[in-house]
């Protein structure tokens, strides 16, 4: 009763009737994972559904309301074996965490294992496998067994629980031909050396398991995801609101016993935590994460506010129209998980070869035992080749061929200044024919400067800076350094309106236009720069106006330029103004962009877009651009971006330079070609030492040695990708 108690706690209602929780599920590796979990929930009485989003194990269940308690759920994931719990971005990102260093602990365990037994295979062939009594030989063949058993059981168990999992679902994954070529290999040793027989494989079954989980070990690192949501929506949804009664005294409230209609109360500085209307005040809101506007909003009586916007300057009394759930933040948040699903059904590269290669292995092998049975040779010889060709062709290089790849990739990419989150991700930056930007602190920079210093009268700029100093407002903060201010003035701040020197011999005041009454002077400099935010600097007799912008990044033109060369279609989705987005547009030579677009507009755009054949990047980085930058083919977000977005995208670029997005795209191309000839590497190894192992002219051993040669060969073309980090002259 208590576990059914707690798990209510992360029960959610997207309908009317239907029930739907988030759960972690350890050991899901590939695509038969997906169908186990998929398929056996489906199969549950009263589940309407179940969704696995591979890239982060999550799985998402809808059942109908009443018709199963959630424990039921978790049994029938742990008799599919899979251990799960409710999801939280903590668990996910521990559970992964976990799993990384069980694969290093079995890989040291396989080392340790590989090296003795093969220590012990020299001594054999130095001359103990000819002792006439064969005393010695046993001793070794034993002292092997004693080793490799327990190693092979322990270090085995990742792929013996994903083979069996794959088996129960009614699939065959590249899991199942390893743990049968193990256990087989291990079987026929055993077998050999109870029968005092020449000849034993325990060496092979160890080292076959210490490459393949190198591997496995590369391409978990690979595939954790960062997952930084110390800042996410969860810290932006309030908790907690102000609630005005009728005696209006202003009580903490638990956001749950908000409803709509009640009045509450937004001190400056907090973060508004409902949505609703303005019923009484004057401030200005920073709704950058929520629109992508540049410039803080003016809001007065009747002006609309959104969940998890942050309250300037002055006090705000709110009418609640949604609180909890149903507020923008939730809509998001909705839209973030749709995109994430989406693309979570994308499969990599290796999946896909690994379809059609692991029934051919299965039926080679089986074929071959038939043909020598059918030859007049023993079941146990037969056995012994058939062995042999599950080990050699088992997929050391094929499971290397990508990851590899990638982690070399990943550093190349590092040295230009991007960090990868995920290396599938190179395979859909090499698929890139399109990309679209955000503008605000995307394409242009993330802090606001002083667009018109050069035209204002230095003692005019030093005031200002000053001023500026006194002020809580955002963009005074551009002012004060382009003026290099140190000392501020004393001054009074007037919420929504700007500062006011308090020394009367030397009178000022800094704010908006209309306060200073500078619009004769302001109305130039917003003909010069239509995506500025004006400051008016207020003397006797007369007024200086500041433009105040985010000015595109340095390189930004270049980049543009670049892309387009390269055959891409270049777009701008914007929350921002029309004339921001019309002014950067025009700078950077971009013919198609939108302004004021919200979330669930980028979404639509990208869908038409996919829908059309495209295969979109988008460069974002507010929290309104989070759900685009998961519904997008790829996606990449400026270290400075809000941590929501720096979660969804799939690579971090770092500093203010764009160049690292054009770099991605370049470096992926060359990773991606890498790729495609490590699996030909793959298969041209099987063609030439299939038909060797076949014909029985390799033993267990030469195949496991066979195997791990080409490995290495698949790793060194895999170094390649370093230079692909060079700019050419």
């Amino acid at each position: 009763m208590t576990e059914a108690q707690d798990l209510s706690l992360f029960i959610r209602h997207p309908a009317e009737g239907v029930a739907a929780m988030d759960l972690v599920v350890n050991g899901v590796y590939c695509g038969a994972c997906i169908v186990a979990i998929e398929k056996g929930l489906g199969r549950q009485a009263g589940v309407r559904g179940a969704r696995v989003n591979l890239a982060n194990k999550r799985v998402t269940v809808e059942w109908d309301e009443g018709a199963l308690e959630p424990p039921v759920i978790l049994e029938r994931l742990e008799a599919l074996g899979y251990a799960a719990f409710p999801f939280t971005a903590d668990a996910a990102d521990s559970a992964e965490r976990l799993e990384e260093k069980r694969l290093l602990r079995c890989l040291g365990v396989a080392a340790f294992g590989a090296m003795n037994v093969m220590l012990l295979s020299v001594s054999l062939w130095a001359g103990a496998e000819n002792d006439p009594n064969a005393a010695t030989r046993d001793l070794f063949h034993w002292l092997s067994a004693l080793v490799a058993l327990p190693c092979a059981a322990y270090a085995g168990m990742p792929f013996f629980d994903s083979a069996a999992r794959s088996i129960r679902a009614g699939a065959l994954n590249m899991d199942v031909p390893i743990s049968l070529g193990v256990i087989l290999a291990l079987a026929m040793s055993m077998l050999q050396t109870v029968t005092h027989q020449h000849g034993s494989y325990f060496e092979g079954a160890v080292m076959l398991l210490m490459f393949l989980l190198a591997g496995r070990l590369l391409d978990q690192r690979m595939r954790r995801r960062t997952r930084d949501f110390a800042i996410n929506l969860g810290a932006m949804r309030a908790d907690r609101a102000l609630k005005l009664g009728d005696d209006g005294e202003a009580r903490e409230t638990p956001i749950a016993a908000i409803r709509p209609g009640d009045l509450v109360l937004a001190r400056p500085g907090e973060r508004i935590a409902v949505d609703g209307a303005v019923e009484d005040g004057r401030s200005e809101v920073d709704q950058s994460l929520v629109t992508g506007e540049t410039a803080p909003l003016t809001v007065a009586p009747g002006a609309r506010v959104y969940a998890g916007t942050l309250n300037l300057t002055g006090a705000l009394r709110i009418r609640v129209e949604t609180a909890g759930s149903g507020t923008f933040l939730d809509e998001v948040n909705g839209l973030l998980a749709g995109a994430v699903e989406q693309r979570s059904s994308y499969v990599r590269l290796a999946d896909r070869a690994a379809r059609l290669y692991v029934p051919v292995v299965h039926v080679a092998a089986l074929a071959t035992f038939a043909a020598w049975l059918l030859l007049g040779a023993g079941w146990q010889p037969a056995l012994t080749i058939a062995i042999t060709v599950l080990i050699i062709t088992c997929p050391c290089a094929l499971g290397l061929a990508v990851p590899a790849v990638q982690v070399v990739a990943a550093g190349a990419l590092f040295r230009r200044g991007l960090i990868l989150h995920s290396g599938e991700a190179l395979e859909r930056l090499a698929d890139v024919d399109c990309v679209v930007f955000d503008k605000t602190g995307t394409l242009t920079e993330p802090r606001p400067v002083l667009a018109n210093a050069a035209d204002i009268a230095p003692a005019d700029l030093a005031l200002a800076g000053r001023l500026a100093l006194a002020s809580r407002h955002p963009l005074a903060r551009a002012i004060a350094e382009a003026a290099g201010a140190r000392a501020p003035v004393a001054a009074e701040e007037f919420p929504g309106e700007g500062v006011q020197a308090l020394d009367p011999a030397a009178p000022a005041r800094l704010g908006s236009v209309a306060w200073i009454a500078a619009e004769r002077e302001a109305a130039p400099v917003a003909a010069r720069w239509p995506d500025a935010s004006l400051i008016a600097l207020g003397l006797p007799g007369r007024a200086v106006v500041f433009a105040v912008r985010q000015a595109l990044r340095s390189d930004a033109a270049e980049v543009v330029a670049a892309l387009r060369r390269g055959g891409r279609e270049i777009e701008i989705l914007s929350g921002d103004r029309e004339p921001a987005v019309a002014l950067a547009a025009r700078e950077l030579g971009v013919a198609r962009y939108r302004a004021g677009l919200k979330p669930a507009d980028k979404i639509a755009r990208l869908r038409a877009l996919k829908d059309a054949g495209r295969r979109t990047l988008m460069v974002g980085d507010g929290l309104n651009d989070a759900p685009a930058l998961a519904a997008a083919h790829v996606s990449i977000s400026p270290i400075s971006a809000a941590h929501v977005a720096q979660a969804q995208a799939d690579a971090l670029f770092l500093g203010e330079r764009l160049a690292p997005v054009a770099d991605a795209l370049r470096i992926a191309a060359r990773a991606r070609r890498l790729m495609v000839q490590n699996l030909w590497i793959s298969a041209i190894y099987n063609v030439i030492a299939v038909p060797l192992a076949v014909l029985g002219f390799v033993t267990p051993l030469i195949a496991a040695l066979a195997m791990s040669g080409s490995s290495v060969v698949v790793t060194l073309n895999a170094l390649r990708a370093r230079d692909a980090g060079r700019r050419t002259p």
